[in-house]
């Protein structure tokens, strides 16, 4: 009881700073005279944020309050502003330097450790079969969005890219062949030490394909590893994470120095394009699939209303997992369905994961001013079915993703410090669509089967 009682008085020193912050950023606009009062007004709720976040422990918090001090200090101070690009520079590295490891434990413990959907039979070809059909769907719904709202046109990061050493050539200068031939890894150590991403996606795909045929004796001590190796990757990235305000205080410090305000019409048009898409996704691909498997709505709206909280409010899809196997079974999916597809749907159907990883991609491009046809953009789309697999159930994984992406395609990286400052926001959205998408697959795929509502739910399920 102690340890809740604080938490209404956080929330609303982080209000208060909110309310304060924006009363002072108007008195300015409306009273330039009053510049040192709205400074120090501005000042003051930084550290009302910042006291907020300390005392919740959240990191959430700790980003929010340093996009809004990065901005203050690319207004106030855009010279010394300027000067703090090392900061997110550093942050890039850290992050970059996770890249290689997590993609290549993730996808060897995706496949591997799958191994067993074979004796599924029809169970897994369904599953693994929807699952696909709805991550592009979603793609491409993201990749239609951006390309209608624009959101990064006009955001001008093209003096702060620096294209990654070890990227490949332009577009304009590589023929089909050799971005083939570039595709498959010649030595794996040289594709880590390059960040060639792909490449190493692509030997991790071998790898685990051939894990697969090793007898179970000498396959498990391996895939124990990979999966080790993964959670350590897991770990990390969250030590990084720890340095994340830093980096996005920098990032848009410089951004807005660079840019001006502008920036935040921008970041805010990023948001309303995911939220939109996330809006059609379930009018146009959720909704029509539950229609056809002529699924109870009203029931299963109210069987996910729980998972979905959790996960809106944690932006954590695996905090939402046990709740939204229990409430699945007692929505008439059969445990031996539930069991199986929704925890293979966090590493193979993470839809709203993809709908911001197409829309965060080609915004970076945006941002950036560099152009991409059409063909390049489908190109990117299938680069990110590949890596997203395994690593989209944990809250921010995604920005390890999109790193790799714009890795692979030559985009800077540092328009991606710059969608920290909105990801909260963004990730609570995202997150609600992949725990819902992963529920309506097992009732699918149940129905499908000829087996939803034919068992009796356990008591356990009914009960919670």
């Amino acid at each position: 009881m102690k340890t809740g009682t604080p938490k209404p008085n956080v929330t609303l020193l982080a209000v208060a700073g909110i309310v304060v912050y924006a009363a002072a950023a108007f008195l300015q606009h409306e009273a330039p005279a009053t510049h040192l009062l709205s400074i120090a007004l501005r000042v003051a709720a930084l550290l009302l944020l910042a006291f907020a976040a300390a005392r919740r422990r959240s990191l959430t918090g700790w980003i929010f309050a340093a996009m809004l001090a990065g901005i203050e200090l690319g207004v106030d101070a855009p010279h010394a502003a300027i000067s703090m690009r090392v900061f997110g520079d550093i942050f890039l590295r850290l992050i970059r330097v996770i890249v290689a490891p997590l993609i290549f434990g993730t996808l060897v413990t995706g496949i591997a450790g799958h191994a067993e959907a074979k004796t599924v039979g029809r169970l897994g070809l369904k599953s693994l079969l929807y699952f696909e059909v709805l991550t592009t769907i979603a793609l491409l719904i993201g990749l239609v969005a951006i390309d209608i709202s624009k959101a990064g046109v006009g955001l001008n990061m093209s003096a702060y890219a620096a294209i990654a050493p070890g990227s490949l050539p332009a577009q304009a200068t590589i023929s089909w062949q050799q971005f083939l031939l570039h595709v498959f890894p010649e030595n794996i150590a040289s594709a880590v030490a390059d960040n060639q991403i792909l490449q190493v996606a692509v030997f991790a795909i071998f790898f685990g394909l051939a894990l697969c045929k090793v007898p179970e004796a000498k396959r498990a001590p391996m895939l124990r590893l990979c999966e080790s190796l993964t959670e350590v990757m897991f770990a990390f990235t969250n030590f990084v994470m720890l340095y994340a305000p830093v980096g996005v205080a920098a990032a848009l410090a410089y951004t807005v120095a660079q840019s001006g305000l502008g920036v935040m019409l921008n970041l805010g048009k990023l948001a309303l394009t995911l939220y939109i898409s996330i809006i059609l996704f379930a009018l146009l691909a959720m909704l029509p699939v539950a229609i056809l498997a002529r699924l109870p709505l009203r029931e299963f709206l109210r069987a996910v209303a729980e998972p979905a909280t959790i996960a809106f409010a944690t932006s954590t899809s695996e905090a939402a997992l046990p709740r939204a196997i229990e409430a699945m079974e007692a929505y008439g999916v059969p445990r031996k369905i539930v069991a199986f597809v929704i925890p293979t749907g966090y590493t193979f159907n993470m839809a709203g994961s993809a709908l911001y990883l197409s829309i965060a991609a080609i915004f970076t491009a945006q941002a950036a001013g560099i152009h991409m046809s059409f063909g390049r953009q489908l190109a990117m789309l299938g680069v990110l079915m590949l890596t997203s697999k395994g690593v989209a159930g944990v809250a921010r994984s995604v920005l390890v993703v999109l790193m790799a992406t714009a890795s692979i395609f030559s985009l800077p990286t540092e328009p991606i410090l710059v969608i920290l400052g909105v990801d909260a926001i963004m990730d609570m959205g995202r997150t609600v669509i992949n725990v819902v998408g992963n529920c309506l697959a097992s009732a699918v795929v149940a129905q499908w089967e000829g087996e939803f509502r034919t068992e009796k739910a356990a008591p356990e399920a009914v009960e919670a």
